[in-house]
């Protein structure tokens, strides 16, 4: 029996594993949770989302939602100032409650720390919690701590609530609606790019200058992005619900096809009318690179993306702010970019099968 297990644990170990990197991080997702279902009749939406949904009663629900950051994949210390990124942290998990089309009410942090790090650096990185609670008008009602052998990593859940009748999902968009988005996209990705060319421009001097000027813009929106409560606020004021919404977190191209495999729809986004700021296009040209990647595969813009039926385009519009860039189109049309001569490009993200 013993020596049985035994060799079975040897034939294990030549069996070829599978890389994540092959599935991507959605399809990762998909793989280890597609045998789960809700065995509570009060679990409305579980995994799939930008938040779970749970119904409290009254025609009410309760958006849960969980993120994590950790150091150098989602940000390095190098240049991220540590009051920005506990701003920074409350921002993600706000962000996803709003693109649920709920207000946000309460946020717990968890951390794990190393030894390098010093309680006056975890002080600045509470302060810019505190901060982004106060301008969110959300309160910290938890979190863990413990010790980490690989630098900090961060963990925040969100939690808010919102009548049932009013929440979005990814899977409500229907055929014509309009695809809009809030602000421009890109930035955040040349941000990024900025930070890291003079991270390597000044490696070993001993009086870094980093060139910056002409180019605050795209360093705010990495290093301090800002949740988009006025949309929604406007939205509601407006009485429009939107058919579906998702926050734009991982790019455009992934974020509409996440809304696609949802709703079990196709696209058209129309390359002209993807917004762009002047300061992305102008880093973008300092690199060499197509200021339309940055938008369609940069991430942490943390703006939103929804869809709304055709009739509602002249009271969207009224809104300011938004952009309609798409629309939606029959599943069997696929996802796809129109470019200005009216060829069509489909569009990919990694794990993301349409």
């Amino acid at each position: 029996m013993f020596g049985s297990k035994i060799l079975l644990g040897i034939v294990m170990s030549n069996k070829k594993l599978t890389e994540i990197a092959t599935l991507g991080e959605f399809g990762l997702i998909d793989h280890l949770t597609s045998n789960f279902e809700n065995r509570r009749p009060a679990t409305l939406c579980g995994v799939g989302d930008d938040a779970a949904v749970v119904d409290i009663g009254g025609g009410r629900v309760q958006l849960i939602s969980t993120d994590m950051l950790m150091e150098g994949i989602n940000f390095d210390l190098t240049y991220f100032p540590l009051k920005h990124l506990g701003y920074k942290a409350v921002v993600v998990g706000v962000s996803d409650i709003l693109a649920m089309n709920a207000r946000p009410e309460q946020v717990m942090i968890s951390i794990a720390v190393s030894s390098k790090m010093s309680v006056e650096a975890l002080d600045e990185f509470y302060e810019g919690v505190n901060r982004a609670c106060a301008d969110y008008n959300v309160d910290l009602v938890g979190g863990d701590t413990t010790t980490s052998l690989t630098g900090f990593a961060i963990s925040v859940t969100a939690m808010g609530t919102a009548e049932a009748s009013k929440v979005c999902y990814r899977s409500g968009a229907k055929l014509n609606d309009l695809v809009c988005i809030t602000n421009n996209l890109g930035a955040a990705y040349m941000g990024l790019h900025l930070l890291e060319r003079e991270k390597r421009a000044l490696a070993g001097s001993p009086d870094p200058q980093p060139k910056f000027e002409g180019y605050e813009y795209l360093l705010q929106r990495q290093l301090k992005p800002e949740a988009r409560v006025d949309i929604i606020d406007s939205l509601a004021e407006a009485q429009i619900v939107p058919t579906s919404m998702i926050d734009l977190s991982d790019g455009l191209a992934s974020d509409v096809m996440q809304i696609c495999k949802a709703s079990k729809c196709g696209v058209r986004i129309y390359l002209e009318r993807i917004p762009i700021a002047q300061q992305t296009n102008q880093m973008a040209e300092e690199l060499n690179a197509d200021p339309v990647v940055a938008a369609l595969n940069g991430g942490d813009d943390y703006e939103l993306l929804f869809t709304v039926p055709l009739e509602l385009q002249e009271q969207i519009m009224r809104l300011g702010g938004i952009d309609v860039i798409g629309h939606i189109t029959a599943a069997d049309t696929g996802a796809a970019l129109v470019t200005p001569d009216g060829n069509t490009i489909a569009l990919q993200a990694q794990g993301i099968r349409l």
